[in-house]
């Protein structure tokens, strides 16, 4: 697509082009300095307003960006926020069929539960007070650009690659979540393994961030919402008939299971 032609399509159209690579599983050519980081979330506003046309409702938040090192790379001193659809949410238990998605990896999050409706101008102390419960998760992520290449404005835009997620067991909510050690293991070998500080220095500060993030960005969250608070290792590649298992201490276990059979 030529820079004309981007602008051209405005917001929206580039949204439908997104959520139609989405759909169909194939990438699309990066977008570039073509969009402005206002403009790409615009687009993510247009594609979240897709997904609600077609049945689909919001379920949460998701941060991206949350460790230093991933800002660094990008050159950014800020985390990206999308949204999570209720209609990404995996059971546990259930397999997860990998067909129809372009780039997929999984990595480990710490995730919180909302037990009061949000609204977009909510502060920290609001955003915090309203958390009922937290959960280990799984992400898994899917960039519908080629190569898995791509700027900032592109995949804010393309909703921070948001793709599915799985939660484990919630529990009670503790503001004591720094510093615990996270396990990531595929077919019971560890493969990653770090720690919630790697969220940001410390999973907390991902609800202060998203507090910001929200109030510049959001239109808030239903009661019930789930934050996802970023990356606590790095991501790993997903492939057919494999189970993997994240393992956040103190927290819990969520594991996922990759239907097909192992390559």
């Amino acid at each position: 697509m030529t820079t004309t032609q981007s602008t051209t399509h405005g917001a929206t159209a580039i949204a439908r082009l997104l959520e139609q690579a989405e759909r169909e599983g194939n990438a699309i050519a990066q977008f570039g300095d073509m969009l402005s980081l206002e403009q790409a979330y615009k687009v993510q506003s247009e594609l979240l307003a897709l997904r609600l046309a077609r049945g689909e409702s919001l379920a949460g938040a998701k941060l991206g960006f949350t460790s230093e090192a991933k800002m660094a790379q990008m050159g950014v001193h800020e985390v990206i926020v999308g949204f999570l659809t209720a209609d990404m949410h995996v059971d546990g238990g259930a397999a997860l069929a990998l067909e129809g998605l372009v780039h997929p990896r999984i990595e480990p999050e710490v995730a919180f539960r909302f037990g009061q409706a949000i609204p977009a101008g909510a502060s920290e102390e609001q955003i915090i007070a309203s958390v009922d419960a937290v959960a280990p998760a799984l992400e898994i992520i899917d960039s519908r650009y080629r190569d898995f290449s791509f700027s900032l404005a592109d995949v804010v835009a393309d909703n921070t690659s948001a793709s599915r997620y799985v939660l484990g067991e919630w529990t009670e909510f503790t503001d004591d979540l720094a510093g615990r050690a996270v396990t990531l293991l595929v077919d019971g070998t560890i493969t990653e393994t770090g720690t919630t500080s790697a969220i940001l220095g410390d999973p907390m500060n991902a609800l202060k961030a998203f507090a910001r993030m929200n109030s510049r960005y959001g239109s808030g969250l239903p009661a019930g919402a789930v934050l996802l608070a970023g990356a606590a290792t790095a991501a790993v590649a997903l492939a057919p008939g494999r189970t993997i298992t994240a393992i956040v201490a103190g927290i819990g276990t969520v594991e996922l299971e990759t239907a097909g059979a192992a390559a």
